[in-house]
């Protein structure tokens, strides 16, 4: 039992301090990462989206069944459009959302550079007339 919470807690250092390194590598101070609901609003930002929209995702998150289901999915477009930021791929947003733990770190200690906002493939596509 001591064991699990060591290791649970080893990983939540990891993220952590992960989150931190991605903030920093978006040229946003580190120390915002560690401010609860703050750190949403400024990665909502980092990707290019108004602060509001990360903490909805919050919100959402406590009201019950429809409300758990928007926050995972504002939770997944800001976690997609945070990968792309990296040039990384949708799989890897999967990443994000699933295994956190492991793909945070990659993003935070790997060679991934930031590229800014991205594009937004889902929401300003254009319909063709």
């Amino acid at each position: 039992m001591v064991l699990m919470g060591l290791l649970m807690f080893a990983i939540l250092v990891i993220v952590i301090i992960s989150l931190w390194k991605i903030f920093e590598k978006a040229g946003v101070e580190g120390w915002k990462s560690l401010i609860p609901f703050y750190n949403m609003w400024v990665l909502a930002e980092i990707v290019g989206k108004p602060g509001w929209l990360g903490l909805l995702a919050v919100a959402f998150a406590f009201i019950p069944t429809i409300g758990s289901l928007l926050s995972a999915i504002i939770f997944f477009y800001l976690y997609y459009l945070l990968s792309k930021s990296f040039g990384k791929s949708a799989l890897f947003a999967l990443g994000l959302v699933f295994l956190g733990f492991i793909f945070f770190p990659i993003l935070g200690f790997g060679d991934a550079v930031y590229q800014g906002p991205p594009e937004d493939e889902l929401l300003n596509h254009k319909i063709n007339q």
